[in-house]
């Protein structure tokens, strides 16, 4: 398997998220809130992930490249960046994929792109396989952008 050749910047890009991982705020009920402008910003009024106790949400990622925003090309290479785009956010938040608790994958045509999740899926996961976390794939009629896919999370982060 050849992965896109953003990957090895992706991955240094990420060494210095991680190690930038600060909520931008933390409410009263002690729910810290992520925004990490260091991987993208986000387009509207919402952030990329929070925590509440020992659990870590992520948003409906995208397959943009991180390192200039850019959507991924249509077809697996988008699936596959939406997926390691929510593995990157799991990581900064100090948790990984063998701690997904929950997926939930919006795709605009679940004929065409429900196969390329789920290769997707077998392989990011091959290390745990056939221990895969629960997911529910929905088609909707359009995401932001006209995009084909988008993926969030829920993750353990342990006690």
């Amino acid at each position: 398997m050849k992965l896109p050749g953003i990957v090895t910047p992706l991955i240094a890009f990420v060494a210095y998220a991680i190690a930038q991982a600060t909520p931008n705020y933390t409410s009263p009920l002690d729910v810290d809130i992520y925004n990490p402008s260091q991987l993208f910003n986000v387009s509207g009024p919402w952030s990329l992930m929070s925590r509440a106790g020992n659990t870590l949400y992520i948003s409906g990622i995208r397959g943009f490249y991180p390192s200039n925003t850019t959507l991924a090309p249509v077809g697996r290479e988008r699936v596959l960046q939406a997926f390691l785009n929510m593995k990157m956010l799991a990581e900064l938040g100090g948790s990984d994929l063998t701690s997904c608790l929950r997926l939930q994958v919006y795709v605009t045509d679940m004929y065409r792109w429900r196969p390329l999740v789920n290769q997707v899926q077998e392989e990011l996961w091959k290390d745990v396989a056939p221990s895969y976390p629960p997911r529910t794939i929905l088609e909707v009629q359009r995401l932001n952008d006209d995009d084909i896919v988008e993926v969030e999370g829920t993750f353990y982060l342990g006690d």
